[in-house]
């Protein structure tokens, strides 16, 4: 039978509600709300349609509307641990951050044993800056499941934050006995290895998981990063979509949670350079990922455009609704493509994956207009690690030192002014970074 041709008249309301959740789980989804739609109309106060109705909503971002089909779900059936733990996965990808940890509380009340609202709840405690908490939440969830691999991660996440690098690198060997391929928990171990001085363990981690992907581009880089060894001039496109695309649902409330600043800087920063907030100039968003820095550049913009390689973040930042135009391209590309386009582009934490910035300074200088401004950020080099003006960090992404940057501004013809900042916290400290604002003058008639 097609979905279209079911009738709740052909079955009890608890069977059609079932075949709507079979229905939602293979991905059916219209098919699934036709089908709780029928029931509702019939039942009204229908516990479970009103539940995995409210679950629906969520899976196609109407949360205002799941949040309240939910409520009244577990206001009728309050004691359902895992209905509880819904709610708060709701509120929390809204960032609603204070229902969401009552939600999963409310779900531990019920069933002491729910792992993953341990480990959710944990998640939170950690992003409002409770630490021991949240350590307290997640070994809760591993006691609770003793396999559970998110758990594993995110204690080991949250420990190296604490600087108990050796106990993190133990969660993510748990992590990796696991799911021996977990792709993440390699990373984050051969990271730990290199933190801890033991470069030739993070090497072996790495160059096993090229044996087993030879073309991971996640891998090749972190070698590179690990070992200082064959360093690319900037990240491959293979490593930036797949990292970005890997985590684009997450990626708000990630940066929520390391108090990112970039996006804020780089608004302050347009100010700075004497524009004003009257939707007067063509705007570039350069690597614009989910929309953060567009969505406070909008004021400024008669028309802006946006471009990224992910096509995960792009889907995000579309529904921002500030931008007239979305590209998935690589940067260099599309700026080579659109000479003397814009007179203003933005870029905040997109080029700390390229090393060498001497051809994407170049081309920004070529699609600025005259009197055009490029505002960006970087990550800080300092120490005497950086003789090529940049270098590689463990994490993957690239830093730079300030008079490399002001000496390639300079040869591309741009006046800058450059500004020290604080743009996020990793590790429980802040990362050092640079706000550049650069000029293009008006040629000379």
């Amino acid at each position: 039978m097609e979905p279209s041709e079911l009738s709740t008249h052909e079955l009890t309301l608890e069977e059609a509600v079932s075949v709507a959740i079979v229905l939602q789980k293979s991905e059916q989804l219209a098919a699934a709300g036709e089908v709780y739609r029928r029931v509702l109309d019939t039942a009204p106060d229908h516990p479970r349609a009103l539940h995995y109705a409210g679950v629906l909503a969520h899976q196609q971002g109407r949360n205002e509307e799941a949040v309240a089909l939910i409520e009244r779900s577990v206001a009728l059936v309050p004691d359902q641990a895992d209905w509880h733990s819904n709610l708060g996965i709701v509120f929390q990808s809204d960032q609603r951050l204070d229902p969401a940890i009552d939600a999963y509380r409310r779900a531990i009340e019920i069933d002491p044993g729910h792992a993953n609202a341990h480990n959710n709840l944990g998640v939170l405690l950690r992003a409002v800056g409770r630490p021991v908490e949240a350590e307290a939440a997640y070994r809760a969830a591993i006691r609770a499941a003793p396999e559970h691999i998110d758990a594993y991660a995110n204690l080991g996440i949250l420990l190296n934050g604490l600087k108990r690098t050796e106990e993190a690198a133990a969660c993510y060997c748990k992590a990796i006995t696991l799911r021996p391929k977990h792709p993440e928990a390699r990373k984050l171990l051969a990271l730990a290895h290199c933190t801890l001085g033991e470069v030739d363990k993070a090497t072996e981690i790495l160059e096993q998981w090229l044996e087993e992907e030879p073309d991971n581009p996640v891998a090749r880089h972190m070698l590179a990063a690990c070992t200082g060894r064959d360093v690319p001039e900037r990240a491959s496109n293979g490593f930036i979509e797949t990292t970005f695309d890997g985590f684009a649902a997450s990626f708000e409330a990630k940066l929520a949670r390391l108090s990112y600043r970039a996006p804020a800087l780089v608004a302050a920063m347009v100010e700075d350079c004497g524009l004003e907030p009257l939707h007067r100039l063509d705007v570039l968003d350069a690597g614009c990922g989910t929309g953060l820095c567009g969505a406070l550049i909008a004021p400024f913009a008669r028309r802006l455009v946006g471009v990224d390689l992910s096509e995960g973040m792009l889907a995000h930042a579309k529904d921002k609704n500030v931008y007239h135009a979305l590209m998935k391209a690589e940067l260099g590309e599309y700026l080579r493509d659109n000479s003397e386009a814009f007179d203003l582009i933005v870029s905040a934490d997109t080029l700390v994956y390229f090393g060498d910035l001497k051809d994407i300074v170049a081309a920004f200088a070529e699609t600025l207009r005259p009197n055009g401004r490029l505002v960006f950020t970087l990550e800080h080099a300092t120490g005497d690690r950086a003789d090529a003006g940049y270098r590689l960090e463990l994490h993957g992404r690239y830093s730079h030192t300030q008079a490399y940057v002001e000496q390639l501004l300079t040869f591309s013809g741009l006046q800058s002014k450059i500004v020290p900042a604080e743009l996020r916290m990793e590790a429980g400290a802040p990362v050092a970074g640079l706000v550049i604002c650069a000029t293009k003058p008006v040629s000379a008639p």
